[in-house]
């Protein structure tokens, strides 16, 4: 097995993705060139790039099950050869992925001719399911260091996410987050809520702590230096990406210092797969299996398997059959996946993993309410939450944790970020809110409830930004009982004689215009008078005909009236139909008169 020279660092620059981002046509002329070249003319450069103009050095490649290259790595390897014979190049099998892979190096001298040789090597054997480049992916949010202690996104009318109003029912317990990102630096405001995570980075030029994989998942600092990412490419200070994004999911609440995080009763489970320059689809897919509970070659079991992802991340092109393997897998086993919809102001099709299938695409919002200028859009956006823009003033972005260090790690701090990274956590923490409030949801399920609970955007999105901007109190009221309190009351004020020892009276309250079943909590609000309570059996009657006793007989109740309201469980009832309050005397000497009664749901 070959070990990757030093030159492969150029593979993982980010300059190549951000040159690529910001001057398209010198990008197209170089793909217009290589083009040229007979070989490489049936596959397209997509297949052949890690970063739009740059040469993919490895391949990862999916065997169908049957295939023995699927299970036995030896003859994976011989597959690998093989393949590079018949393509007249150098092909070396790496190492399974947790998915079931393989990944394979090229080198760092291969030009994009030669990678398409070798992709239409692969292509043409019937046993490979799918070969697609590892691709190179790249933190998506612009930082700004200065802090500032306001958390507008979390309860701000206009624009915030009406997380206050969830608390009272979850905070997030029992439940583990995945952050899969830059790993985690020291913060005081968090380390409570830290869990054991890994480093999942495997090329020690990316990793910059010097080793390879291990149980470490310390961010040592992303910072490079002009033009070490790439020609024309800036220097640029370290970020703490991941610490940041944990803070908004799960920074410890109620400890007189720092900020709120959104389910700071969860765990944070940080994973390591950004380091200098940006982080390979082949490191990012294993973490999501181990995140998830999968088996990953080489790495011990998860023990602390987390029922969410957040991936504030991206790269550029379609989802890959790669990563959406991993993803499919992850989801199957029960983990929900948060996903930022990228930077680009561009349509979140063209930029992966935000348009995969199964996950939970989040584009940004603003301060008014209307999309970030910088978030991507679409019909593939599911949701939009508070990302933040910072060029409308500094506090305006996002705060979390974070450290003041340039390079390495220095002291904490807080500060402002702005980024679908930053919208990306508030969806994560509230599907920690969801699962800790019904630990049964599924991640089809909690999907469908934050989009189903989701209120209009305040501002304007022309392109697409999902069900609307996530409503926090909204989402987790109606999963706890599997319908929607929104404070909508239907009354009835006709008066009904209570007869005396007699047959039960009853008085209607018809809804319409609702979606989905009642809440968890629907208020039945009854205002009778009667000389001896104790003789009353008042029930409420649901729209199919079950019955709910509100208040049996008592010949120890001699009180007069009743006029209280209670709460009934419905969530199982159709919100529409034709409700039913009824009302009977059991007993002689006493009668009353319904005056009104009310739901408020």
């Amino acid at each position: 097995m070959r070990t990757s020279p030093s030159l492969r660092r150029k593979m993982v620059s980010v300059a190549a993705v951000s040159a690529a981002l910001f001057t398209a046509a010198t990008a197209t002329v170089a793909t217009a060139q290589e083009a040229a070249a007979p070989k490489a003319a049936a596959v397209p450069a997509a297949q052949t790039e890690a970063a739009p103009g740059v040469t993919a050095e490895r391949l990862i490649v999916g065997y169908k099950s049957g295939a023995t290259e699927a299970k036995s790595n030896s003859a994976a390897e011989a597959d690998a050869v093989a393949k590079g014979k018949g393509a007249g190049e150098d092909v070396d099998f790496q190492r399974r992925l947790g998915t079931g892979a393989a990944l394979v190096d090229l080198g760092a001298d291969a030009s994009r001719a030669d990678v398409a040789d070798v992709v239409a090597e692969y292509k043409a054997d019937p046993q490979v399911a799918y070969v697609v480049p590892d691709r190179l992916n790249k933190p998506q949010a612009d930082p700004n260091d200065t802090e500032y202690a306001k958390q507008w996104d979390l309860f701000e009318a206009t624009a915030g996410m009406n997380v206050p109003g969830a608390w009272s029912t979850a905070t997030g317990s029992g439940v583990t987050v995945a952050v899969i990102d830059t790993g985690y630096v020291a913060h005081t405001d968090l380390a409570a809520n830290i869990v054991g995570g890994y480093d999942f980075i495997s090329d020690t030029a990316v990793s910059v702590d010097g080793d390879g994989r291990d149980s470490n998942p310390a961010d040592p600092g992303d910072y490079y230096a002009a033009n070490e990412c790439g020609s024309g490419i800036p220097a640029s200070n370290s970020s703490w990406h991941g610490t940041h994004v944990a803070g908004t999911i799960a920074a410890v609440t109620n400890n007189s210092k720092g900020i709120a995080g959104i389910a700071y009763g969860a765990k944070i489970s940080p994973l390591r797969v950004l380091g200098k320059c940006g982080g390979y689809d082949s490191d990012i897919i294993d973490a999501i299996t181990w995140a998830s509970g999968g088996t990953v070659s080489g790495v011990p079991a998860n023990t602390n398997v987390a029922k969410v992802i957040n991936m504030s991340l991206g790269g550029d092109g379609a989802c890959t059959s790669a990563t959406q393997s991993a993803i499919t897998a992850a989801v199957n086993r029960g983990t929900t996946i948060a996903v930022a919809a990228g930077n680009d102001n561009d349509n979140v099709a063209n930029h992966s993993p935000g348009n995969c299938n199964n996950v939970i695409s989040v584009a940004a919002t603003n301060r008014t309410g209307a999309k970030a200028s910088y978030s991507n859009y679409g019909s593939l956006v599911d949701i939009s939450a508070p990302g933040g823009q910072t060029s409308t003033g500094t506090a305006n972005g996002i705060l979390s944790t974070l450290n003041s260090g340039t390079k390495t790690a220095s002291t904490e701090n807080y500060a402002y970020y702005q980024g679908t990274s930053m919208a990306t956590p508030h969806i994560a923490g509230l599907v920690a809110l969801l699962k800790s409030a019904n630990s049964s949801l599924t991640p089809a399920q909690i999907e469908s409830a934050i989009k189903a609970n989701a209120r209009a955007l305040p501002g304007a999105c022309s392109g697409g930004c999902g069900a609307g901007l996530a409503d926090a109190a909204k989402t987790v009221a109606a999963v706890s009982g599997g319908g929607t309190t929104t404070g909508t009351t239907y009354s009835s004020t006709s008066a009904v004689a209570i007869p005396d020892n007699s047959s039960a009276i009853e008085s209607s309250i018809a809804v319409s215009g609702r979606t989905g079943n009642a809440p968890s909590a629907l208020k039945v609000a009854v205002d009778i008078t009667h000389t001896y309570r104790g003789d009353l059996v008042i029930s409420l009657v649901a729209p199919d005909g079950t019955v709910y006793t509100l208040k049996s007989a008592s010949s120890s109740d001699s009180a007069d009236n009743v006029n209280t309201t209670y709460t009934v469980d419905a969530s199982s009832e159709t919100a529409n139909g034709t409700w039913k309050l009824r009302v009977q005397d059991t007993a002689a000497q006493d009668t009353g008169t319904l005056n009104s009664w009310k739901l408020t749901f």
